[in-house]
């Protein structure tokens, strides 16, 4: 250890200091630390020096070059006094003479530092000689090193020689202080000699461990004393080389001038005109070497005035990175704005088409309404002009009289009926025109028509671009937002995967499945970016086109048209203006009555969120858990209805009013459970949407009172025959049983199987109409489901749960998405939204022709489930983008078929032989792919159909692998869902506006649509006589098989 520096000042008690240079006194001022001073006057020697230095080097350089040129000079006067001069011979003697003082330089440089390394080798061996004897110090600092080494290894051998003693010493006493020990428990009175040689023990251990202290720090002394040598040793043998190399190159050129020197002796005096040519050429010479250093010095200056403006171009470039900077802080905050104010618009307009939808209604009603008081208007006006035909004829016989009389006294007719008066134009019928005055009118007609026409399809074409435009704006929109939460997701993620990185904890089997997860998700988000790349192209072409049509001379075709023309185009233009305003008031009214529906939906549900908690809080007086689990819940229920009364009272009295009339504390009043005390609902309308309307008023009214529910049933529906839909395609029944919209159906002969997001899969019987069971205790919405052989397969999150309904609603097993496998519930009966770490949302499920193998569609891949032994046996892999449906179908004994629909717009085929393991990718990948994620498909024989959210259906081949046809559906609204009527070659498309779109099955021809559902439909099955579909409600469809054209089904 080096000793402390006694010369560093101390300081003083009276000052301490604060935040580093700033001290304060004994009266409390502040100050300045001495040591702020010194370090600034030793900053400014330092620069002070270093300017010296710099001046130096420059004074060097410049007498260097000076003894060069007197010395080269010298030997020329020499060798021209010789009469032997040349320009040649000049230029080489300059050069040496140069080559040889800057050698000479770094030889005093070399040996300057040489000696200063010395000096430094001295000073690090006489402080190094401190720790061992003194010992003199000779010229030869690499022998006092040795020497000094060799003492501190003789020193270090005798330390671990006095060790050893210590310790044979030591093992000495403690065997005498055992037998000591033995006699001591004979003898008590020896305890005190025991406590002293305790004692002298305790120092021995002492010195034994001051001397291995010293041992180890001699140790190391020894050791950094051999790296310093080894370094100076390496030093010097660098320096010697360099010295030796100076040396001999210094020799050789001495040797190779006086060569020189001695060889120009023996050269011929040149003449004089040589002499003078020579001069002449060295003149020139010199001048454009002076004008190049002109050019030079010029170019000096202009490369400071750059190095000036760069640095100006510096601090500009700075300046606006900032700024670029704070723009783009500025920019992601307006495009957080705008996405807000996105999502407030898009809340609007789903609010105004509720109202819209609900003021139809009400439309709907009133006209209907309207339409009855009509006609018993009429058959009244009937009735009363046949009693007063009848009152005339009595009179007439009673008493006979004259035909004027008659008149007189008879009651005058009744007037017509306003609908079956003739229509009254402004001009009255004339006498014809001539045949000139008829060609012209004629044609003038058909010139206004032919413009009415081409600007009617200017406007169409115009609506439609905007129309386009905006889908494609909401495309961007949910693209972004798509991108921004994968981009989230992946972020999760990598932290994820870091922290298992980071904590150890089973990260070989767990890196993997992560790594293929952050693959997936970085192909996602390139396959996002290139469709948002893709929109915007499509958006900036159809604005371009929109400026190239703009080009259209509207104003040429209206000035061009004569007063008859001109009004022609007016009164088209009045009647065109006046139909779209009233389908903007229809729309307007639809919106209006969607939102009080929305109002009341929102009154219902919180009447049955009350109704609920009262049946639970009586259960919970028998269970104190449960009365613990509700006790938040109904506080803030009780909060919610506290705040609702205190609002000002409507003079209309709202469901809740009527509920709980009489009571002044709305949460306390129980409802009575008098089931028919619930509203009761319309008759069925001569409408098509009859099905619809009847269905969601009852459930509205059941849902009301949850404590009234009961068991599920299929109703029969008659409609009129103006509702059945192309080729004769009708609604026979609706299925009421659930309290929230139904995601997927599946079906048998005899058995129906629905679930819906109230988290329960329903079972029904075909034949009788009712419901059989519930399979319920999903953690959340039951999304895809399938029947076979008494096994009921059902999808909620990432788990498949297994039913045996055989006896009663029993899960056998669950099944997750990472091929794990619990029996009974496995833990997926708890309420959650969310999905575990390591599984995937699945999508679908389908089974195999045999019933043998289950595939689920879960992420990007399906995985593939033995449902003999019920183990997963590996993947189908190969989908860039989650995989939203599959079906399968049978390619041979024993040889399953796969089709698989992704968001990445492909469609794969795998071809999953009998045994197959691991991961198994695909075989054939379908092309032209679809624009959009792929949402439906359904084989028919050696044929497959596709519907996408590109708008189109389009039909494959199979055998072939290549595709058929390819329909385009109206802008959107896409195929959600597919299938098959059931005895006649119709494809059959559930769309998201609720429509049932139907297409030829050999060409795609469209044959019609039908309105199916108010809401978007979900899921689509058949049987061997019927097709189902599931959405808000659950609707029974059927298309007869003999006259599709005119008998009307019944199921």
């Amino acid at each position: 250890m080096s000793p402390p520096d006694d010369q560093s000042p101390s300081p003083s008690p009276s000052l301490r200091p604060l935040q580093g240079k700033r001290t304060v006194g004994e009266d409390g001022q502040e100050g300045v630390n001495d040591l702020v001073h010194e370090n600034a006057m030793l900053q400014t020697e330092n620069s002070h020096l270093r300017v010296r230095v710099k001046a130096m080097q420059e004074t060097l350089d410049v007498q260097r070059a000076r003894l060069t040129q007197v010395l080269s000079d010298q030997a020329n006067q020499n060798l021209a006094a010789a009469g032997e001069g040349s320009e040649e011979i000049a230029n080489m003697i300059h050069n040496y003479i140069k080559e040889i003082e800057e050698l000479r330089a770094k030889l005093l440089e070399a040996e300057a530092v040489g000696e200063n390394l010395r000096r430094n080798l001295s000073r690090a061996s006489t402080r190094s000689a401190l720790f061992a004897s003194p010992a003199p110090f000779g010229l030869a600092p690499e022998k006092e090193s040795v020497e000094i080494i060799e003492m501190a290894k003789k020193d270090l051998e005798k330390l671990k020689k006095k060790e050893k003693k210590k310790k044979k010493s030591d093992h000495e006493e403690e065997e005498e202080g055992e037998g000591e020990g033995e006699e001591t428990e004979e003898e008590e009175t020896e305890e005190d000699s025991d406590s002293e040689e305790m004692d002298e023990k305790e120092n021995f251990q002492a010195d034994l461990a001051n001397i291995t202290c010293e041992i180890a720090i001699k140790q190391k002394l020894i050791d950094e004393l051999e790296n310093s040598q080894r370094r100076l040793h390496t030093l010097k043998q660098q320096y010697e080389q360099k010295l030796m190399m100076l040396q001999s190159k210094i020799r050789d050129t001495q040797h190779e001038r006086d060569k020189v020197l001695n060889t120009m002796g023996s050269v011929e005096t040149c003449t004089e005109d040589k002499a003078k040519k020579v001069k002449a050429e060295y003149e020139k010479r010199l001048s454009s070497m002076n004008k190049e250093l002109q050019k030079l010095q010029s170019a000096q200056k202009e490369h400071a005035r750059l190095l000036k403006n760069q640095s100006q171009y510096e601090k500009q470039l700075r300046k606006l990175q900032q700024d670029v900077g704070e723009m783009k802080k500025t920019k992601v905050t307006l495009m957080r704005q705008m996405k807000e104010q996105q999502e407030r618009n898009r809340a609007v307009e789903c609010r105004r088409n509720r109202e819209i939808a609900s003021l139809k209604k009400d439309q709907r009603r009133s006209e209907h309404q309207v339409k009855q008081l009509e006609a018993h208007k009429r058959q009244q006006q009937l009735i009363l002009r046949r009693k007063n035909e009848e009152v005339t004829a009595l009179r007439r016989q009673v008493r006979p009289s004259s035909g004027k009389v008659g008149r007189k006294v008879s009651l005058p007719e009744p007037l017509p009926d306003p609908a079956q008066r003739p229509p009254t134009g402004g001009r009255l019928p004339g006498p014809a025109p001539a045949n000139g005055a008829r060609w012209v009118g004629v044609c003038g007609c058909r010139a206004a028509r032919g413009k009415w026409q081409s600007l009617e399809r200017r406007i169409s074409d115009i609506i439609m671009q905007r129309m386009t435009l905006s889908n494609m704006e909401a495309d961007m929109n949910r693209l972004l937002k798509k991108r921004e939460e994968l981009t989230r997701r992946s972020e999760r993620v990598s932290r994820k995967r870091e922290k298992m990185v980071v904590d150890g904890a089973d990260a070989d089997r767990s890196l993997p499945s992560l790594q293929e997860e952050l693959e997936s998700l970085a192909a996602n988000i390139d396959y996002i970016n290139d469709s948002i790349a893709d929109c915007q192209a499509n958006i900036m072409q159809i604005e371009e086109a929109k400026e190239e049509g703009d080009t259209l001379d509207v104003t040429t075709v209206i000035s061009s048209c004569s007063l008859s023309e001109a009004r022609l185009l007016l009164d088209h233009l009045i009647s065109m203006s006046i139909n779209k305003g009233l389908l903007a008031a229809q729309k307007d009214s639809q919106v209006k009555v969607m939102e009080g529906k929305l109002k009341q939906t929102e009154i219902n549900s919180s009447t049955q969120n009350q109704l609920l908690f009262h049946m639970l809080k009586e259960k919970a007086e028998l269970n104190p858990e449960l009365d613990a689990l509700l006790g938040s819940a109904m506080q803030g229920t009780a909060r919610a209805a506290h705040a609702n009364c205190t609002h000002a009272r409507r003079r209309t009295t709202t469901q809740m009013e009527l509920l709980y009339a009489g009571s002044e504390d709305q949460t306390c009043d129980p409802l009575p459970e008098d089931p028919a005390a619930l509203p009761v609902s319309p008759p069925l309308s001569a409408d098509v949407h009859a099905p619809t309307t009847v269905h969601v008023s009852e459930r509205e009214s059941t849902a009301a009172a949850p404590s009234t529910l009961r068991t599920g049933e299929i109703k029969s529906v008659s409609p009129p025959k103006s509702s059945k839909g192309p080729d004769g395609l009708q609604c026979v029944h609706v299925a009421e049983g659930h309290t929230k919209p139904v995601l997927c159906v599946d079906a048998t002969d005899d058995l129906l199987f629905t679930g819906s997001k109230d988290r329960t899969c329903k079972v029904w019987n075909l034949v009788t109409g009712q419901e059989i069971m519930s399979l319920g205790d999903h953690p959340s919405s039951v999304v895809s489901v399938r029947y076979t052989s008494s096994l009921v397969f059902t999808v909620s999150t990432s788990y498949i749960k297994v039913w045996d309904i055989r006896d009663s609603a029993k899960c056998i097993q669950t099944l997750t998405s990472s091929g794990q496998v619990s029996s009974g519930d496995g833990g997926a009966a708890l309420r959650t939204a969310g999905i575990p770490p390591g599984e995937n949302q699945i999508s679908q499920v389908a089974l195999n022709p045999a019933a043998t193998f289950l595939y689920a569609a879960a992420g990007n891949a399906v995985r593939m489930w033995d449902l003999r032994k019920f183990v997963s046996t590996g993947k189908l892999t190969g989908h860039l983008g989650p995989v939203g449906c599959l079906t399968v179908d049978q390619l041979g004994l024993g040889q399953d078929l796969v089709l698989t629909g992704s968001k990445d717009h492909h469609i794969k085929i795998f071809e999953v032989a009998e045994g197959a393991q691991g991961s198994i990718t695909s075989c054939m990948t379908f092309e032209p792919k679809h624009q959009d994620s792929v949402e439906a498909l359904v084989v028919h024989g050696d044929t497959f159909y596709s519907s996408s959210r590109d708008l189109s259906i389009k039909r494959w081949d199979l055998s072939s692998k290549k595709q058929l046809q390819q329909c385009v559906s109206s802008p959107g609204d896409w195929a959600s869902a597919l299938s098959l009527v059931p005895g006649s070659p119709v494809v059959v498309g559930g769309c998201r506006g609720g429509l049932l779109r139907l297409w030829h099955a050999e060409t795609l021809t469209p044959l019609g649509d039908l309105q199916g559902h108010d809401f978007p439909i979900n899921s689509m099955t058949t049987n061997s006589s019927q097709l189902f579909t599931a959405s808000d409600l659950y609707l029974l469809w059927k298309q007869p098989t003999r006259d599709l054209r005119e008998t009307n089904a019944v199921v």
